[in-house]
């Protein structure tokens, strides 16, 4: 739930149009010519050039301990077995220290078979939930309550952009879109709501993705299909959350902001693990594709790029492995997933699951690229 506490190691429409990017986004031409013959290649094809491993990788975002990445983190980047990397409060000391961690993945990166920028992403909503030193240093529930807020919304876009794209970060996890119900919720606890009339969220929330992603940052809408009517105890990283909304509810409040976010051309979603009985009374968002595929992309029209919350939330399963997981998710129809207990290990094991369902068949290749063409475009968007 990326709580000002959450994602500790003990707990935590982008429209596919040119196909020829995603395509540039993972060359493995060593010349201008090969290079080039492969950019008008369909994708499918190039990946049935990568390893394995490399294949897997492309659905993959790791995270590590402390100031400085490790070298099995590099060695992963160097390989192309790596989408990206999420950065938490314990990885940055100053704006000087993360941008040279940065230039270190990024170096890793360039000699890496997979020619694509790597999605380096935090947490960076405002107030209490920042990871980064300065903007925006409102938060959303003080967004909202401003004299102007829709103003104070692009500020705070605006703000979150500049501030990572100065340290070379390219995706933003926020804004939040979750609609709070009463004092005191959860998302209202930590002033990461807007309010509590979805019009006035998805207007502020629109908002802030455009101002944001004119900066070149990529925006992510979450926690879908909306965590607002989680009271104070009901935290996903902590154990299993169940909202019983109505259909209708779900739908008219929780579910509205996504539609403003959506025309506001939102990169990025992400699911929640809370399980919703209207929608699917047995599996977490993050674990549904009556909910990924039917509801967000079906019914809302959603082509982007979808993400998992933490991968080791504790709403999950205790019974499930990492790798377990990794499979479920990119099986209901999650394109990435959020390996974020600050271990390397966590990253290999959900890499581990992946290379095995998709040796076996249990993951189908088709839908498997068709995700990771998803990614590639974002990828290469950002470049």
């Amino acid at each position: 739930m990326d709580t000002p506490h959450s994602r500790t190691p003990a707990s935590r429409r982008t429209v596919l149009t040119a196909a020829g990017a995603a395509v540039a986004s993972l060359a493995l031409g060593t010349s201008a010519a090969s290079a080039a013959t492969r950019r008008r290649r369909p994708l499918p094809d190039l990946l049935s050039e990568l390893t394995p491993a490399q294949r897997v990788g492309q659905r993959i975002i790791y995270s590590y301990p402390g100031l400085t990445p490790p070298d099995s983190l590099l060695s992963a980047i160097s390989a192309g077995e790596a989408a990206g990397v999420i950065f938490f409060g314990e990885n940055i000391s100053d704006a000087d220290q993360i941008a040279s961690a940065v230039s270190q993945l990024k170096a890793a990166n360039e000699s890496s078979p997979v020619k694509a920028p790597l999605l380096l992403m935090t947490d960076q909503e405002g107030g209490q939930v920042r990871r980064l030193p300065g903007a925006p240093e409102l938060s959303e529930k003080q967004v909202g309550e401003a004299s102007d807020p829709e103003a104070a919304a692009q500020d705070a876009g605006t703000g979150a952009g500049r501030n990572l794209a100065g340290v070379g970060m390219n995706v933003n996890l926020s804004p939040v879109l979750d609609v709070y119900r009463e004092p005191g919720d959860f998302a209202d606890a930590h002033q990461r709501s807007y309010g509590t009339d979805p019009d006035e969220v998805g207007t502020l929330g629109g908002a802030f993705v455009t101002a944001q992603q004119d900066t070149g940052v990529a925006a992510t809408a979450k926690h879908f299909p909306g965590l607002g009517a989680a009271t104070a105890e009901e935290n996903t990283d902590l154990g299993p959350v169940t909202l019983r909304q109505s259909l209708d509810e779900l739908r008219n409040v929780d579910e509205a902001p996504y539609r403003a976010a959506l025309d506001a051309h939102v990169k990025l979603v992400m699911l929640s693990w809370a399980v919703y009985p209207a929608l699917d009374a047995t599996h977490p968002a993050g674990l549904s594709s009556k909910i990924i595929q039917q509801e967000l992309r079906g019914r809302l029209g959603f082509t982007g790029v979808t993400i998992t919350d933490a991968l080791e939330a504790k709403a999950l399963s205790s019974s499930y492995t990492t790798e377990r997981r990794a499979v479920l998710a990119a099986g209901a129809g999650m394109d990435l997933l959020l390996c974020s207990a600050r271990d390397v290990s966590q990253g290999r094991a959900a890499a581990s699951g992946l290379t095995t369902a998709l040796a076996d068949g249990t993951l189908p290749g088709t839908p498997f690229d068709t995700a990771a063409k998803r990614v590639a475009a974002l990828r290469a968007a950002l470049a």
